[in-house]
């Protein structure tokens, strides 16, 4: 493939992993749950090196039920880990396409979130590894890694969708 349109390809891809940010900061989970594959995985492992997810504890391992599980407690004030619902602001960057089959992209890039909840702010910095289908003019998520980096260390709230 040449350069131009690898870059082309990682321009696509970039866009597409922010407007995901972009969603989740502004609420907008039911456009975030039409980005995914319908047996799409998202995952929050407690070892941040851990590579065998289905095997292992995880603070999250979603399919398609659990995540909108998960957006039906964040939007219906039921969660009193999320009442009042914090305020993010994701910055991903780093992005990098680490394997592309033709069919499936796997890309690489780091998230800085910060979230202000009950007059108190917090950070949260992470790993994240995308698993990409092509879909139409645009991809859909199949599998969502997160990995923060100290997920093996106290964490204040997690209680929203990172």
């Amino acid at each position: 493939m040449n350069t131009a349109l690898k870059t082309d390809l990682l321009n696509e891809v970039t866009a597409f992993l922010w407007a995901e940010a972009d969603m989740l900061d502004n609420e907008l989970y039911e456009e975030w749950l039409q980005l995914w594959r319908e047996d799409g995985l998202y995952i929050v492992p407690i070892d941040p090196k851990e590579t065998d997810h289905e095997n292992t504890l995880n603070y999250a391992y979603d399919n398609a039920k659990m995540r909108r599980m998960r957006v039906q407690r964040l939007t219906g004030g039921e969660s009193i880990s999320t009442s009042p619902e914090p305020r993010t602001v994701r910055m991903a960057s780093r992005f990098r396409i680490v394997e592309d089959d033709g069919a499936t992209l796997t890309v690489r890039c780091a998230q800085f979130l910060t979230d202000f909840r009950k007059e108190n702010q917090h950070q949260y910095t992470a790993n994240l590894v995308y698993t990409l289908e092509r879909h139409g003019g645009s991809f859909r998520i199949v599998r969502k890694v997160v990995k923060l980096i100290n997920a093996d260390d106290v964490l204040q709230t997690i209680g929203y969708i990172l």
